[in-house]
């Protein structure tokens, strides 16, 4: 039977030094492995969406998460380039971050894996031509959206997990197909058969 997680403390000297452990230790299963450039930046941009400053953007006397939609929108009517390029940049990193952490958020909106893909790796892919700098980590990120989404997904999870915690996250993944939920299952050791999926 399953035990209850353990929580580790994180004894890195700090978050994205941890996070980018934690993407190192997972990157060795895909292949080939992304660049150490590109695990650190995904473990800076894990340590700045920590703090939920970088996260949220405050309106209306609340906070709230900015859609994905309007942060293009926003993109497109820069004023110039440094502004485009930075409100991809964001684009980018919300995609990454939400889509491999919080994918149902967008499965309850009927939002699948791909316009999650397409808004993220297009921004990434702008950036890769277009960036001050980091052209070759953007590129990367555009190339391989989909294996970054279950690398941060992978580094982020919980070691361990109950088994009520696997058949939820089974059943996510029969209803929605969700990639990352199926890598997930499988890295747990859960037979999965993409005909089982009802998406």
């Amino acid at each position: 039977m399953f035990s209850d997680p353990v929580e580790e403390p994180v004894a890195a000297g700090s978050l994205s030094v941890y996070f980018m452990e934690r993407l190192s230790e997972h990157a060795r299963q895909l292949s080939p492995p992304p660049h150490e450039d590109t695990c650190w930046y995904i473990g800076s941009m894990l340590e700045r969406f920590g703090r939920s400053d970088a996260l949220f953007a405050y309106a209306d006397g609340h906070y709230q998460l900015r859609p994905l939609a309007l942060l293009y929108g926003d993109a497109r009517e820069a004023s110039n380039e440094h502004q485009r390029c930075m409100l991809l940049q964001q684009l980018g990193d919300m995609s990454l971050f939400l889509g491999a952490l919080f994918p149902e958020r967008f499965a309850r909106r009927g939002i699948g894996q791909d316009y999650i893909a397409g808004m993220g790796g297009g921004a990434y892919d702008y950036l890769a031509g277009n960036a001050r700098r980091n052209r070759h980590i953007f590129a990367e990120l555009a190339g391989a959206f989909h294996h970054m989404l279950q690398l941060v997904a992978s580094a982020c999870s919980k070691s361990r997990l109950d088994a009520g915690d696997i058949i939820t996250l089974y059943r996510h993944w029969q209803r929605t197909g969700d990639p990352v939920a199926m890598y997930k299952l499988q890295t747990l050791g859960v037979a999965v058969c993409a005909s089982e999926a009802t998406h």
